[in-house]
């Protein structure tokens, strides 16, 4: 019930946006909202949207019951084309687990409990599209947001 409510009000907010999609139980919002290239740094452009999303988590938040469990899942995900060797990160598994942790902390800097947040870093290893085309790689640069039971 309160995962359809926070769904159904982040629709409302942020509207029909091609770069933010729901997939199954899960929000999608592309890398190249968030971030640059190869960064983990969050663009500007991209923190209204997190910022609307963390105000509709803490006013669905005030509704559950405290007895029940529950956690925000932060995913990263990468397209398979390996970091560079100017990279500071050492392969792509690093580089999405440290995008999830930005978005991770920018969610606590906006008062989201840090009991009620996880990170996780998926590398290239789930992709949403198996192509091997611009396309393709665009589509699995991805953060997802999944609210599940903790």
């Amino acid at each position: 019930q309160y995962r359809s409510e926070f769904f159904g009000r982040l629709r409302q907010i942020l509207g029909d946006r091609p770069e933010i999609r729901i997939v199954g139980d899960r929000f999608v919002f592309q890398s190249e909202l968030l971030f640059a290239s190869g960064s983990a740094r969050l663009d500007p452009a991209g923190l209204d949207q997190l910022r609307a999303l963390a105000d509709s988590l803490r006013n669905v938040a005030e509704k559950i019951p405290p007895e029940i469990e529950w956690i925000l899942r932060v995913d990263g995900h990468t397209d398979r084309v390996p970091v560079g060797a100017a990279s500071p990160f050492e392969s792509n598994w690093e580089l999405s687990t440290a995008r999830a942790i930005s978005v991770l902390e920018f969610l606590m800097s906006q008062g989201i409990p840090p009991d009620r947040l996880a990170a996780t870093g998926f590398g290239e290893y789930h992709p949403l599209d198996p192509r091997d085309d611009e396309i393709a790689y665009r589509r699995n640069r991805r953060i997802e947001f999944k609210l599940t039971s903790g």
